[in-house]
């Protein structure tokens, strides 16, 4: 299993990162990576996002788990390998919110090919997230 995990701390409410998670046509405005997005249903287990990063092939992703206000996990299955992504917003004692994505990369060649897909795929995270809570906090 290969895994990787960033945090980031805001005054934003869960509300706010929320709303921006589950408008997933909006995700271009804070995800750069984003080229073209679609969801084939609401933002809830079981529907399917098609996201194509910019320059490259569109990616499937299955919506696992939605929580309103809490979080959610996708996951992308190819080459024999699951990974799964978490996505959780917590509250902090001062009444922020930490946002937190962990991804983990499970399957036979999960040792192997981790270590090369994982940071390819998390390499923008900091600044993705930073973005994302940017524009949560207007």
């Amino acid at each position: 299993m290969w895994q990787y995990e960033h945090a980031v701390d805001t005054d934003a409410t869960r509300e706010a990162i929320w709303h921006l998670w589950a408008d997933v046509a909006g995700w271009g405005t804070w995800n750069a990576d984003i080229e073209k997005i679609e969801i084939d249903g609401p933002f809830a287990a079981g529907s399917r996002i098609t996201m194509t990063p910019r320059g490259e092939d569109p990616v499937s992703l299955r919506i696992d788990e939605a929580t309103e206000n809490r979080g959610f996990v996708d996951e992308a299955r190819f080459e024999g390998l699951v990974l799964r992504t978490a996505h959780r917003a917590e509250r902090l004692d001062d009444g922020g919110t930490r946002v937190v994505y962990r991804m983990e990369i499970t399957g036979d060649a999960a040792d192997e090919l981790g270590p090369r897909i994982g940071p390819a795929v998390t390499g923008d995270w900091p600044e993705t997230m930073a973005a994302l809570v940017a524009l949560a906090r207007r």
